[in-house]
């Protein structure tokens, strides 16, 4: 089985490169740090990169993992391959493109293309925002699914993820001890389904939801507070489409033998304790 250390970025290809730059300093509050060809690379703490804008299909999504060694990216690929998972590897040019030494690239059972990295880059200079929108990190990502069930066998049978909780069908699933990394939600076709960033607290996101309503951006769900992790949340509308969250006070699950996964109902009240209900097509039954 994979044991994944970490999420890494999330690559989207988008139509309109300027103004996915645009929106990712003046509203998002991400770091921008390069500009590269045709791709645009943001931070939002000590990683290298953790989001990455390319000119392409809105469609074209990537996420990267992080393994701890070499021997584990090696072993993964025989995993998947026992699996019926074909991965293959990234040429010297992607390697640099992405700031890893080595990765492998494939699709989840759904569609989804998940990319392991080895060695990713780390910057040596502090997070410097754009906007201060309070971001202290990316941390998960929804990732959408046409088959919840199948696709959590393939997340912890192969992946070596953890269910912390179900809404629904829709399984959150940990990678270490934060509540959750990735999330799966019902849905027609593949691709990133929203992009998380934890915020250091309520004020914060308070900040941002009045800011967010004078800057004309959608807000799809929120302010709220989620009975499965604990975290306060705002969810918005971003280029192309995408969902972003800000979210602060996330729970951490460090009994892996004693933790059992609650099944929440997929409906408003599963999603939000405080009432909020969701404009997000993912989220609704």
């Amino acid at each position: 089985m994979i044991d994944l250390h970490d999420i890494r970025y999330v690559r989207l290809g988008t139509p309109d490169l300027d103004a996915a730059t645009r929106y990712c300093t003046d509203i998002l509050g991400l770091q921008k740090i390069r500009t590269l060809g045709n791709a645009v690379y943001f931070r939002s703490d000590n990683r290298d990169h953790t989001l990455v804008y390319f000119e392409g299909d809105a469609r074209d999504h990537a996420t990267g993992f992080e393994l701890r060694s070499f021997e584990e990216l090696e072993d993964a690929k025989q995993v998947l391959a026992h699996a019926g998972t074909e991965a293959t590897w990234g040429t010297t040019q992607e390697c640099e493109d992405r700031f890893v030494q080595a990765f492998l690239t494939f699709n989840d059972p759904s569609g989804n293309r998940i990319e392991l990295v080895w060695r990713p880059y780390h910057s040596g200079w502090r997070y410097f925002p754009s906007r201060d929108a309070g971001i202290n990190g990316f941390s998960h990502i929804g990732l959408r699914s046409t088959d919840p069930v199948r696709d959590e066998r393939f997340w912890t049978k192969i992946m070596g993820a953890r269910v912390s909780d179900w809404i629904g069908q829709a399984p959150l699933l940990r990678i270490d001890d934060v509540h959750h990394k990735i999330a799966l939600f019902p849905s027609e076709y593949p691709g990133v389904q929203h992009i998380n960033h934890q915020v250091e607290s309520i004020d914060d996101i308070m900040r941002s939801w009045y800011f967010l309503q004078e800057k004309g951006i959608n807000i799809t769900f929120g302010p709220g507070k989620h009975p499965t992790s604990t975290a306060m949340f705002l969810y918005f509308e971003g280029p192309d489409g995408m969902v972003f969250e800000y979210s602060s006070g996330v729970s951490n699950i460090t009994d892996d033998a004693g933790h059992l996964p609650r099944q929440f109902p997929f409906e408003p009240a599963g999603f939000c304790m405080w009432g909020a209900r969701p404009n997000i097509k993912e989220f609704k039954s």
